[in-house]
């Protein structure tokens, strides 16, 4: 037996054993887990400054604050999230129990992702864990510390057969995604997401991709341009640009270009000073492949800020490129990086037929002082998430899904949205064996009368009022007499 296949295979094992599906044991589990966050928050913090150059409070915002959060909420409610749900029911069932039981998957996969190395396994992992299953957590490689020290911290905090973690690079992966799974939820780009789902199909394993794309940034011309652009700054730049919703570009009308940038370049020294390369709070990209990547779709193109480079640290300083062609490469793929191309439109009209002839996006940003707008250009688009009048925010809100369309992704989590991603919605109704009578409308032989009756049950609609349920009531009582004195 293979590495992969004994840790699936005792993942599963110890899933079998039905001890994940005890509430108390999952809320064990959770506590534990922010045990952990908190007890080793400095070790974290550290991997992640190794990784990603980011500083102490930058890595606890983006990385852990938002955890606890999320950990104290699956706490709170998971009770409730776990309890049978009654629904409504007709006249033939008005006697029965009905109810969506939410129950685990089973075993699921967690593949993480660089760019936010600790935030985006745990997080998914609550929910996992909330919902009752056993996870096999695969961080990425290439956030090399951060992926070590999960590797080393969770078996002290978890238990280890429920929830192992594998590290590993790309070898490692495609072995791990031969085996059976009952969930796999990935993080990352379009290109690996189409391995992942391809391997899942094998087994139809249901999937939650949280792939990416090229979310853009319209402006309007009724604007507060000082502020919208102050926001703008801030998600595209936090983190060296390498966040799945960040705004990937800017689309606005020409005569306002020059003012978008000069209200950049002044958010930009207020954030980072003048040195951006010694401010602590601008980070670096992962790495000289990503680092030559996003030179490359920089070739060529005009330079408006920025540009500064520096191979050995993998520096690139915020970048604004203007009048930048629909065509361009810059335009073709994610730019996740630094890099901030405007593309200029003559109204919001353009800028909807621009947005829809592109792929999905996993986030859309509108400025504009008009909600009447911002709500049009929402109703006449698609994308995974939208904020108006700012950026990232709806991430941070846990009672919206986050998620993908189309080659964005598909699936959502985040709050209860993650209990139920990693739950099986189970349709259950349960009878008793007494009045008989009823159920001669669905035994043979058939007859007209028998499908009045039927649809008479079946069709029937009451207000949801006192009123309406004693109705209900009265007539079911009635129904079962006559059918009674019918069919017997």
């Amino acid at each position: 037996m293979d590495r992969m296949q004994q840790v699936v295979g005792q993942a599963r094992a110890a899933f079998n054993s039905g001890r994940s599906r005890a509430l108390e044991f999952r809320m064990q589990q959770l506590k534990a887990l922010k045990q952990m966050v908190q007890e080793k928050e400095k070790i974290i913090l550290a991997a992640i400054r190794a990784d990603l150059h980011k500083s102490e409070p930058n890595a606890y915002c983006h990385e852990i604050l938002s955890l606890l959060g999320e950990l104290a909420l699956a706490m709170d409610k998971l009770k409730s999230w776990a309890a049978p749900q009654p629904v409504k029911k007709n006249l033939l069932t008005m006697r029965d129990e009905a109810y969506v039981f939410p129950e685990p998957l089973g075993v699921v996969l967690i593949i993480g992702a660089w760019n936010y190395p600790f935030a985006l396994i745990i997080q998914p992992l609550i929910g996992a864990i909330a919902a009752g299953n056993a996870v096999v957590v695969k961080p990425s490689e290439i956030s090399w510390n951060t992926s070590q020290l999960l590797a080393d911290l969770l078996p002290q905090y978890l238990d280890q057969e429920l929830y192992p973690v594998v590290t590993g690079g790309v070898s490692e992966t495609t072995e791990l995604l031969t085996q059976r799974f009952d969930h796999i939820l990935y993080t990352g780009n379009s290109a690996v997401g189409k391995i992942v789902m391809a391997a899942a199909a094998k087994y139809l394993t249901p999937v939650t991709l949280e792939l990416g794309g090229k979310s853009p940034c319209y402006i309007d011309t009724d604007c507060d341009l000082a502020v919208a652009c102050r926001r703008i700054t801030w998600g595209k730049y936090m983190n060296c640009g390498q966040t799945c919703i960040a705004p990937d570009y800017i689309l606005c009308n020409p005569s306002i270009q020059s003012s978008v940038v000069e209200n950049i370049k002044a958010a930009l020294q207020e954030f980072y000073g003048e040195d951006v390369k010694s401010s602590p709070d601008y980070e670096r990209v992962i790495n000289k492949h990503h680092f030559r990547r996003i030179l490359g779709l920089m070739e060529g193109q005009m330079i408006a800020h920025g540009g500064e480079v520096d191979e050995a640290s993998c520096f690139i300083a915020p970048t604004i490129l203007t009048d930048v062609s629909p065509e361009s490469k810059v335009m073709e793929e994610e730019i996740f990086g630094p890099v901030l191309p405007i593309v200029t439109v003559n109204n919001v009209d353009e800028a909807i037929e621009f947005i829809n002839r592109r792929e999905k996006p996993l986030a859309l940003y509108v400025f504009s002082n008009s909600k009447k707008l911002i709500k049009r250009v929402i109703s006449e688009t698609s994308s995974g998430g939208v904020t108006g009048n700012d950026v990232i925010m709806h991430y941070l809100l846990s009672t919206l899904p986050f998620g993908g369309v189309g080659n964005s992704g598909m699936g959502a989590y985040h709050g209860k949205h993650s209990f139920e991603t990693f739950s099986h919605h189970r349709s259950c109704l349960i009878k008793d064996l007494k009045m008989e009578s009823t159920n001669k409308l669905r035994y043979p032989p058939g007859s007209l009368k028998k499908v009045n009756w039927a649809k008479f049950f079946l069709l029937k609609r009451f207000n949801q009022g006192r009123v309406g349920l004693v109705v209900l009531v009265l007539l079911g009582i009635v129904a079962a007499l006559v059918l009674k004195m019918v069919y017997y």
